[in-house]
């Protein structure tokens, strides 16, 4: 018993080892000026120190990529998350966004904060300071209600 238990513990760490060597780019593409929902929209203060802090690593192209973003399978993981992230919503390319989808968007961020979607649990594990206390929900919530109003949807 003794000696399965060394020969599985070293194929693990072989493979561990191996994979190791398959690991996704992580970059954060151009941001382009003028295309950015701070520049193209009344984004307060206070709202887009939530953004930063709670949101724009996996919606938009400033993500901030720690250590353990090098590590396998975590890489592929995280690779998938922020990508799924930023196809969904990315404040760096709001203003390629048409009227119609800025205002489901901003329905959805109303939405998801408001249900607790929004950040994800798994995000929240290693980013505490990302959760969303009850006032700033409501104020992404409020914030995006009256930016949803201003836009004209044909």
């Amino acid at each position: 018993m003794n000696k399965v238990l060394k020969i599985t513990l070293l194929v693990l760490a072989g493979a561990f080892l191996v994979i190791q060597f398959f690991r996704p780019t992580f970059s954060n593409p151009p941001i382009v000026p003028g295309q950015t929902i701070e520049e193209s929209a009344n984004v307060p203060a206070g709202v887009q120190m939530v953004l930063a802090r709670s949101c724009n690593d996996c919606h938009s192209n400033k993500t901030i990529h720690p250590w353990y973003t090098q590590i396998a399978p975590v890489s592929w993981w995280l690779s998938d998350h922020i990508n799924e992230g930023r196809g969904e919503l990315n404040f760096s390319e709001w203003n390629t966004y048409t009227a119609k989808k800025k205002a489901h968007k901003l329905e959805e961020i109303c939405e998801h904060v408001e249900s607790g979607e929004m950040p994800l649990n798994s995000y929240l594990w290693l980013h505490r300071d990302a959760a969303l206390a009850p006032e700033q929900s409501r104020m992404l919530c409020d914030w995006a209600k009256a930016e949803r109003a201003k836009i004209t949807v044909e």
